[in-house]
C-alpha cells in the first residue's frame, strides 16, 4: 500500500513533468495559433485598453521605433510552471511581425492568471535586436525596464533612458510574482 506521501510526491512529479513538456512543446512550436487577422485584431484591442487605463503608455508609444504587443499570456504553475502567448510587432501602424512569448518558472507557485504586455522598444538597437536575435529574452541584450504606474507617470524625454520599457495590464487569476524576467520572444510564421 502506498502512503499519501508518496502519491503526493509523484503527482507532483507528473504536474512538473507536464508542465515542461508544455513549455517545451511550446518552444519548438513556429507556427501562430490564431489567424494573422485575429491576433492583430487583439493585440490592437489590448492597445487601445492599456492606452485607455495608462496615459503615459500612449505618451510613451508617440517616441517608440516600434511596439511589441502580447494581448493574453497564460501563466499557470504548481511548483513548476510556465506562461505562453502571442502577439504582433507593430511599426507605426503597420503590422511587422508575430511573435511569440514563453517563459518558464520553478519555485514556490501555485495557480493560473492571465495578463497582456506591451513592450515599446525605444531606439534602432531594440528593433535590430528583436528582428535579428533567433529569440531575445528578456533581461539579456537591450535594456528593458518594466513600469508601474507611478514610474510611468515620472517619464519624460530626459529621463527615457533605456532600449524598451514594457507595460503588464489586464491582469486576471490568482498567481503571484507576475514578471517578464526571463520570458524568450521568438518570431512565429502567421
Amino acid at each position: 500500500m502506498h502512503s499519501v506521501k508518496s502519491i503526493h510526491r509523484r503527482r507532483d512529479l507528473a504536474l512538473a513533468s507536464a508542465a515542461v513538456l508544455a513549455i517545451g512543446a511550446c518552444q519548438v512550436v513556429a507556427y501562430a495559433d490564431e489567424s494573422p487577422q485575429q491576433l492583430d485584431q487583439s493585440a490592437r484591442a489590448a492597445l487601445s485598453l492599456l492606452y485607455k487605463s495608462d496615459p503615459a503608455a500612449k505618451d510613451l508609444s508617440k517616441s517608440a521605433k516600434e511596439i511589441l504587443v502580447f494581448p493574453s499570456i497564460i501563466k499557470a504553475g504548481l511548483v513548476f510552471g510556465g506562461a505562453y502567448g502571442e502577439g504582433v510587432l507593430y511599426k507605426g501602424d503597420v503590422v511587422d511581425g508575430y511573435y511569440n512569448s514563453v517563459s518558464a518558472s520553478w519555485g514556490w507557485q501555485a495557480g493560473a492568471q492571465s495578463y497582456g504586455y506591451v513592450v515599446f522598444l525605444m531606439n534602432d538597437k531594440a528593433v535590430h535586436y528583436v528582428h535579428s536575435s533567433h529569440g531575445w529574452e528578456v533581461g539579456v541584450g537591450p535594456t528593458i525596464a518594466v513600469m508601474n504606474k507611478g514610474a510611468a507617470a515620472n517619464l519624460s524625454s530626459t529621463t527615457l533612458r533605456k532600449d524598451a520599457y514594457a507595460f503588464i495590464f489586464d491582469q486576471k487569476g490568482l498567481m503571484a510574482s507576475l514578471s517578464i524576467e526571463g520570458t524568450k520572444i521568438s518570431r512565429i510564421k502567421p
